[in-house]
């Protein structure tokens, strides 16, 4: 086995011990990297070498699961419909959301990496669309923007999920809600 198959190896074993000490735990926040490194038979400065940071490994996990997630519905039907960009976003935002919801804890988990820490530069699923559906009146920069807006504002409210149906009434685990919510939102920014 070669160097960069071992890493490979080591990454599944980091990502597989994360998921697995996440699900566990009431706070998926307080698996520390001693109790992920041993799990996965690995030293704690592999984290690092391998993720940058215990933060971005949770991350890569949740994105693991997400990538998932996403296989189980039928996203491409989506992305190849003869829909607006407006509507393929709104459809899935409503896949990405609906994820978010029924993984609370990793949502939890996630959000301060996502919000804070994420690189910004890194492609949003989110901007072809946006850019698409300006075409062309908009910037590029712009349509980035609006895209980071949509996405960052989406883990917002997900994260606050039960604030907001104790305060507003608005409960997004009923998908009409949740749907209804999206619908706004994207309404909102892609006017």
């Amino acid at each position: 086995m070669n160097k960069e198959e071992k890493l490979q190896l080591t990454k599944g074993s980091l990502l597989d011990a994360t998921f697995r000490l996440m699900e566990e735990k009431d706070d998926p926040m307080n698996v520390t990297s001693r109790e992920i490194a041993a799990a996965a038979g690995v030293k704690p400065s592999m984290i690092n070498y391998c993720f940058g940071s215990r933060e971005n490994l949770i991350y890569q996990t949740f994105q693991k699961q997400y990538l998932d997630f996403l296989k189980e519905k039928d996203i491409q039907a989506v992305i190849a419909s003869d829909a607006s960009p407006k509507e393929i976003l709104k459809k899935l935002h409503f896949i990405v959301a609906s994820c978010l919801i029924e993984n609370p804890k990793f949502t939890k988990a996630v959000t301060g990496f996502v919000l804070f820490k994420r690189d910004l530069s890194t492609e949003s699923f989110s901007y072809a669309y946006v850019y698409r559906h300006y075409a062309g009146s908009k910037t590029e920069a712009e349509c980035r923007l609006i895209a980071y807006e949509l996405s960052t504002m989406m883990q917002l409210i997900i994260f606050r999920a039960e604030d907001l149906k104790k305060d507003f009434g608005i409960d997004l685990e009923t998908p009409e809600e949740l749907r209804h919510y999206i619908d706004m939102r994207v309404d909102l920014l892609l006017a």
